[in-house]
């Protein structure tokens, strides 16, 4: 027996198991510490069904279990979250006499804190007669681990009070749990304090605070731990890269990101998804979407946080096709139950503007939360669909789930882009009087847009008047876009004051008001407006659209002549041009912002970008295909008309995602029933 052991021994100290567990086979009688010695290098090994599966072996061979089998049974319970087999050892423990053995006491609190027990952990922890530096720190990082960091610090105090002295798992727990709970600036204070009281950070350390410099976009501290990793020789430990490459992207340095990403002699999955995540948070959805593609290329097989963050990045791009791809993924892989995957499914459909797809996923969805209901409602409310978005919100009161804030953006806006002023101020009542949430400034701006879109201006400007709340930049653009859209000067003068005074550096309103002069042809206001935003270094943001055919997207900025197909696409637009006239269209120059004469004017407008994606779809495209746009801005009066006769004339669906919602243009018509 005794040679047998030191094979098993040997052969799990070299690290193969699949040997030992041959040997283990070929024993007649394993005695307690042979078990102890496969089950615990089963869960070394991360293998824990199967060290839970040897416990269950063991006990039914008649071979009782001593203090050194329920350490690594218990950890094997809390690494896979399974409490019921958990406590179903714990019961056994009392009855066998273990329970006041300290290892075993200590996996108790371990386990039960893993599992979210934390008063069961803390009645053991309470119990224990003579605690070491073990027992505080698996209590201290079970109330970490659960977002209870008030109490992890309490005891974390209580513990030197006792005279224990916190090592460096216990400063990594209280580190990493203010951290992963959004408590950056505890964290970042916490890790000087660390160095201070002379313990030394090590890669566990620096991965569990650089997700805190992330999170306040601490670049130059998040780049000294950095420097500290490498000094220190551990900056290539595979969590520092992950957790690195994580911290440059949400700083905004994606280069540095790239440059560690690049450098990874061993790229996981994890990887991939920091690399994904960081471009989808700046905004790169290009470079996102390639790295995507790149991960498929090199044989890594995406998991679910892979795909919520590129569902995102499909959805702004409003890439259809490439969305579906992903969802076939997603059900062939049997993933389709996770609700968070059904949630950015159902967002991506919406914004791509197939508004019939983001419903059958959230129908189908098993379980929903308030998540589900938010973006299928903000999905309704873009498309225009106002009534079925109140009628979801009564469906989702029926079935008894409470809003919240974010939940309450999407309605009011849903009423917005739909004219149902009466439903939005019931709403708005509702918010404090049936569900006891205190309006903030993105509801306060919801309305003023409500009353704006419906031409109340004059009841959008006392609403803003007797604001609880200083009205913010937000609240006075939306009520400046209010007044371009009905023309009304006078207040847009005053709005626009309060606007240069709160955010002068901020282009887009000034763009605003000299778009008003324009169209009231008050050129030498224009003049004055322009002037002062090249004193002030300001430039307008150009239109651009975006078309995707065959998974690739083309963009057009306005006046583009860069596509090699620019001759034909001006070409085709100058034969249409006279059908639609033929079909009573007349060009609204109304929307040119420059004084010139009508017939350049009407020559202005057929550069407009979304006008040439357009056309473009239609000479790549066969007779029929649906044609989807992306506007970065909102669509202007002349191409909404263009756009309704042109989808008469071709025959063709013409979906046009601007910077607010979606029009559908089918036969002539619009599905926001001129209603933007």
């Amino acid at each position: 027996m005794l040679i047998q052991t030191k094979l098993v021994t040997m052969y799990c100290n070299c690290g193969s198991l699949e040997y030992a567990r041959q040997m283990f086979e070929k024993i007649p009688k394993p005695d307690v510490l042979l078990w102890n010695i496969i089950i615990g290098r089963y869960g070394m090994h991360n293998c824990f069904d199967k060290a839970i599966e040897l416990y269950h072996r063991m006990q039914s061979a008649g071979v009782k279990p001593d203090n050194y089998t329920f350490p690594p049974v218990l950890r094997a319970c809390a690494q896979l979250g399974n409490l019921q087999q958990g406590l179903e050892i714990h019961d056994y423990i009392k009855t066998s006499g273990f329970e006041c053995n300290i290892f075993v006491e200590n996996a108790l609190v371990a386990m039960y804190g893993r599992c979210g027990r934390l008063e069961d952990a803390r009645q053991v922890f309470d119990k224990i007669s003579e605690r070491d530096v073990v027992s505080w720190n698996v209590m201290i990082g079970g109330y970490a681990q659960n977002g209870r960091c008030n109490e992890a610090m309490r005891l974390f105090c209580q513990m030197q009070l006792t005279g224990v002295l916190p090592n460096l798992v216990t400063w990594n727990a209280v580190i990493a749990g203010y951290a992963q709970n959004g408590n950056g600036e505890e964290a970042l204070k916490l890790f000087g304090q660390m160095q201070l009281a002379g313990v030394k950070p090590n890669e566990v350390s620096a991965a569990s605070v650089l997700p805190a410099c992330a999170q306040l976009k601490a670049l130059q501290q998040g780049k000294a731990i950095h420097g500290y990793a490498i000094s220190s020789g551990f900056e290539s430990n595979e969590v520092v890269e992950n957790a690195l490459i994580d911290m440059y992207a949400k700083c905004g340095s994606t280069e540095d990101a790239c440059n560690i990403f690049g450098a990874m002699s061993n790229k996981t999955v994890i990887s991939w998804n920091a690399m994904i995540a960081g471009y989808a948070h700046c905004g790169h959805d290009d470079e996102g979407l390639r790295c995507f593609q790149q991960m498929h290329l090199a044989g890594m097989k995406p998991n679910n946080v892979t795909i919520v963050s590129v569902l995102p990045i499909i959805a702004r791009l409003a890439m259809l096709q490439q969305g579906k791809e992903i969802h076939n993924f997603i059900l062939r892989n049997g993933l389709e139950s996770h609700i968070v995957l059904g949630n950015a499914l159902i967002d991506m459909y919406a914004k791509c503007g197939n508004i019939r797809l983001a419903q059958s996923v959230f129908d189908q969805l098993s379980a929903k939360d308030i998540v589900s209901w938010t973006a299928i409602i903000a999905g309704h409310g873009m498309q225009g669909n106002g009534e079925q978005a109140v009628a979801l919100f009564s469906q989702m009161q029926q079935s008894g789930m409470k809003p919240d804030h974010i939940f309450f953006v999407a309605l009011l806006s849903a009423c917005s882009h739909s004219g149902l002023v009466a439903k939005g101020w019931q709403y708005f009542h509702a918010m404090r009087k049936d569900y006891g949430i205190t309006p903030r400034m993105e509801h306060y701006a919801c309305m003023v847009d409500l009353l704006g879109r419906a031409g109340c201006l004059d009841e959008a400007e006392e609403f803003i008047k007797k604001m609880p709340l200083e009205p913010s930049a937000a609240v006075w653009g939306t009520m400046l876009g209010a007044c371009r859209i009905h023309s009304n000067i006078e207040i847009g003068e005053c709005v626009a004051e309060c606007l240069f005074n709160l955010k002068p550096e901020t282009a887009g309103y000034y763009v605003l008001m000299s778009n008003m002069y324009s169209a009231a042809g008050r050129w030498d206001d224009v003049a004055k407006v322009r002037k002062t935003m090249r004193e002030q270094g300001l430039q307008k943001n150009p239109g651009c659209a975006w078309i995707e055919i065959k998974n690739k997207v083309y963009a057009f900025r306005v006046g583009d002549r860069s596509q090699p197909q620019s001759e034909a696409i001006y070409a085709t637009l100058e034969n249409l041009a006279a059908q639609m006239k033929e079909e009573g269209y007349v060009p609204d120059t109304n929307f040119v912002l420059h004084d010139v004469e009508d017939e350049e004017k009407e020559y202005m407008l057929c550069g407009h970008s979304e006008k040439l994606a357009i056309i473009f779809g239609l000479i790549n495209t066969c007779s029929g295909t649906p044609l989807r746009i992306i506007k970065n801005l909102r669509v202007c009066g002349d191409c909404h008309n263009a756009t309704k006769v042109i989808s008469k004339i071709v025959g063709r669906e013409i979906t046009v995602r601007d910077a607010n919602r979606f029009h559908h243009f089918k036969d002539g018509l619009c599905s926001c029933g001129d209603y933007w």
